[in-house]
């Protein structure tokens, strides 16, 4: 890895917070704007509303359940030249149109 990262997570195409690398891992905080909307969704059910971050070890599984598997994972890992082992890197790249409700772009619009 090449320092540490952040990624832009979507909630229907309303920016709804931040997925970040750290010293320990990873950290998942919702924007407090989005938070702050009449009825914000979460963006998964183990990552429930709230201000304080989630932080975890390894890339939470709602995320890298998002990542393309088989020969799509070899594509896209081929395509953008990244390790198949760089997980973040690959969900930053392949999960911009992710199907579903949920995107994650490599800047925040």
């Amino acid at each position: 890895m090449d320092g540490f990262r952040t990624a832009y997570v979507y909630m229907r195409n309303n920016y709804a917070g931040a997925l970040s690398e750290t010293d320990s891992g990873y950290a998942f905080t919702y924007d407090r704007g989005y938070l702050a909307q009449a009825d914000p969704a979460p963006v998964s059910l183990t990552l429930p509303l709230q201000a304080e971050s989630f932080t975890s070890k390894t890339l939470f599984p709602f995320f890298d359940g998002l990542i393309p598997e088989g020969w799509l994972l070899d594509v896209v890992s081929r395509n953008w030249k990244i390790d198949i082992r760089d997980r973040f890197g690959i969900l930053s790249v392949a999960c911009r149109d992710a199907i579903g409700a949920v995107s994650i772009r490599e800047e925040q619009r």
